[in-house]
């Protein structure tokens, strides 16, 4: 019993046997040092017992599935589905039910250093990434004071970055579309496969593309990149938009362009290896050519022999490229000449694969520059 701010005031000390005199007698005196720098010993009790219950309900996992629940709308469901499985699969087993705001950097750094022993460095970062993202948004909402991850950059072994496979030569280039064009499985495979390297998006972008987001009309395809969540357009060629109304009729009816073989409703995208198998079927070996590679074909001989502004190039590959004040470009700037480049990106990929040869050789300025074979000089004096 005690008084506080004149009050007459009680506060359990414990129960006998389980709290012994000793115990009783040390807790009676913390209590009298609280009363004599005015603290109320019973509040202070309370505030400590609600902060238990808060840490206790704002578990690792409780903060990372409301996260999860916040921005899983705005993704596509092969990158939700990799978040997910990764935080259960990696994360939660371990930290889980730890209070959020309790973990320390050594102990998250244990976690994903199992990662990292099973030879996954890539994956070890991304799910470091992750826990980032999630101790940031417990900052944000008042459940924990900083994010712990910060502490743990360089304590990982790092990544040997590996360059895409990509067929940067017009020469093998033309073999390659020679290839696409032979491919003798499914129509919607052989379009996905011809469409590729005339629009050079990311592989998932093109698996997943609407027809709601393509306007045969104004010959446009827009649609959000989930990698920077930003806008994007793609002017289409003529030879784009024929394969897609070759495609229209076996598909127009369904969400997307390439649907899955194995979903007749066609609200289910083509799978990430559709396209990756048959190359491979052709005898396209992966350290030739993979998804990714059309994106870096286009870029080198868009730049090295149509001699394009980079700055075109970037924008039309999706990457943010800011003016001289550092501001990001809006996503229709430059587009009349995007739309140019295409064409003309378009026009090349049917020379090339056609096999034409020049008629005569000339070496102008720009075409003495970018060199190349017979195939290149001839397009580029044809465009002179």
């Amino acid at each position: 019993k005690y008084r506080y701010a004149g009050k007459e005031k009680r506060i359990s000390l414990g129960v006998y046997p389980h709290v012994t005199l000793k115990e009783a007698r040390d807790r009676r005196y913390q209590a009298r040092k609280l009363l004599d720098d005015y603290i109320d010993p019973s509040e202070q009790r309370q505030a400590i017992l609600a902060r238990i219950r808060t840490s206790a309900a704002n578990t690792f996992e409780v903060v990372a599935r409301e996260w999860f629940a916040q921005h899983e709308p705005s993704w596509v469901q092969s990158h939700s589905s990799k978040i997910i499985r990764r935080l259960e699969r990696d994360i939660f087993p371990w930290i889980g039910r730890k209070p959020i705001d309790g973990i320390t950097p050594p102990q998250l750094l244990e976690v994903v250093r199992r990662i990292e022993g099973r030879g996954v460095l890539e994956t070890a970062h991304r799910a470091l990434a992750t826990c980032g993202q999630v101790f940031r948004y417990a900052v944000a909402t008042g459940r924990a004071e900083r994010d712990i991850c910060a502490d743990l950059r360089g304590a990982l072994r790092s990544i040997k970055r590996k360059h895409f496979a990509a067929v940067t030569e017009p020469d093998e280039a033309a073999v390659l579309l020679r290839q696409l064009h032979g491919y003798a499985g499914s129509v919607v495979v052989r379009c996905a496969l011809q469409m590729a390297p005339l629009v050079f998006v990311r592989p998932g972008e093109l698996r997943q593309a609407k027809w709601q987001d393509i306007d045969l009309m104004a010959a446009d395809w827009r649609f959000v990149v989930t990698k920077t969540d930003t806008s994007h357009i793609v002017p289409l060629a003529r030879q784009t938009l024929e394969i897609l109304r070759e495609i229209e009729p076996l598909t127009g009816d369904g969400i997307y362009v390439f649907p899955s073989s194995r979903n007749s409703r066609g609200n289910r995208a083509m799978s990430d290896n559709a396209i990756l198998a048959a190359m491979r079927g052709m005898g396209i070996s992966k350290d030739e050519m993979c998804g990714h590679g059309f994106r870096a074909m286009a870029r080198t001989m868009l730049d090295e022999v149509l001699g394009y502004r980079p700055e075109l190039i970037e924008q039309q590959l999706a990457h943010q490229v800011r003016d001289p004040n550092g501001r990001a470009y809006n996503r229709t700037k430059h587009l009349p000449e995007r739309r140019e480049m295409m064409q003309d990106w378009a026009d090349y990929l049917d020379r090339l694969r056609k096999g034409e040869r020049p008629r005569s050789l000339s070496y102008e300025p720009e075409i003495a520059r970018c060199g190349g074979s017979d195939l290149t000089r001839q397009f580029l004096h044809d465009r002179a």
